[in-house]
């Protein structure tokens, strides 16, 4: 190729990488902006229902209406309706933002009286002996207190290399003990994410040691097989190494079978860390600070987790597009 037509092609490439920068720092900016409301507006959800003692009603949402609120929730609707001082003849169809704006109040207050009225509900049934209490989180919590920091280290090291553990309800417990003092959370989630990458590299190495050979006959033993086998391979043909990072965060099911194929790949290993390293950061912050923050119920605290995440994903693709943007140098230009 002639001198010219190579410096054009380079000019080419550069402006069309510029230009998709741009799109994905528009993209990471508006979608930080949202996430990052979303967060917010479910950690106060969150929050005040834990302060009424009743994680489940965390979900409760303006958009709801009376209906949707008796029937979900197990209220009725003539309960409810005295519970916000509503007239007996309001309609059912009736969305709670609606109610607010109709009487000049915020949509947090009249959620947050939802969420009361439901809280009281559930406190009477309890009272009535029709409660049973949840425990699903105690043999976990028992290890945590007892062996404190290996137990946790152990979890997170096993599960990236594929093992089914629950990764994510001993981080939270983690971040848990860390709110009440039991353990250090700077210790705590260093320790999180160290196990954690090391299981990366653990999953990356036997792809890349073991070979196609092995892994094709062994590769149901980490799960990689059948459907799960299919979307990771597609997944990683289409993104490449942002696949390691969306396997940490937004699909971290998928983050052992990720880390295989990208060793049976040859990919790189210094972009392979960097971006398990981010990945793992991304969703120890998540799931930690969830824990420590908002206590042991994820199920409760699903959408404040997914909000999380998203916010984090979107503000670092507007950071790393930004970087490439405005900080990547120029190619030089040959000299005559």
């Amino acid at each position: 190729m002639r001198e010219p037509d190579r410096l054009h092609s380079v000019q080419t490439h550069t402006r069309r990488g510029r230009v998709v920068a741009l799109v994905l720092l528009l993209a990471g900016l508006i979608g930080t902006y949202q996430f990052g409301w979303r967060s917010y507006g479910s950690f106060l959800a969150l929050r005040s229902a834990y302060e009424l003692g009743a994680p489940s009603v965390s979900t409760v949402r303006a958009w709801m209406t009376l209906e949707y609120v008796s029937s979900a929730y197990g209220v009725g609707l003539d309960r409810l309706l005295t519970g916000l001082e509503l007239p007996l003849n309001t309609s059912p169809q009736t969305p709670l933002y609606e109610i607010g704006e109709a009487s000049d109040r915020p949509r947090f207050d009249i959620v947050t009286a939802t969420q009361a009225v439901i809280a009281a509900e559930v406190a009477a049934a309890a009272e009535n002996g029709s409660a049973t209490t949840e425990q699903s989180g105690d043999t976990f919590l028992t290890a945590l207190l007892t062996y404190s920091y290996p137990v946790l280290g152990l979890i997170l090291l096993l599960g990236a290399i594929g093992a089914p553990v629950p990764t994510g309800f001993a981080t939270v417990l983690a971040g848990v003990l860390s709110a009440d003092g039991t353990m250090a959370w700077p210790l705590a989630s260093a320790i999180a994410v160290i196990a954690s990458v090391a299981g990366d590299i653990v999953g990356y190495g036997i792809g890349r040691l073991a070979g196609e050979g092995f892994v094709a006959r062994h590769g149901h033993l980490f799960g990689y097989s059948g459907e799960r086998k299919t979307r990771i391979e597609w997944l990683f043909h289409r993104w490449g190494g942002v696949t390691v990072l969306l396997t940490r965060t937004l699909v971290s099911h998928l983050s052992s079978l990720a880390s295989l194929l990208a060793g049976l790949s040859s990919y790189a290993f210094a972009a392979f860390m960097a971006y398990a390293v981010v990945g793992r950061v991304l969703w120890t912050a998540a799931y930690f600070g969830a824990g420590y923050y908002v206590g042991t119920d994820i199920e409760a605290s699903g959408s404040f987790l997914a909000n999380l995440t998203g916010l984090l994903i979107a503000a670092s693709v507007a950071v790393l597009s930004g970087h490439h943007l405005f900080w990547q140098p120029k190619p030089a230009v040959a000299r005559r």
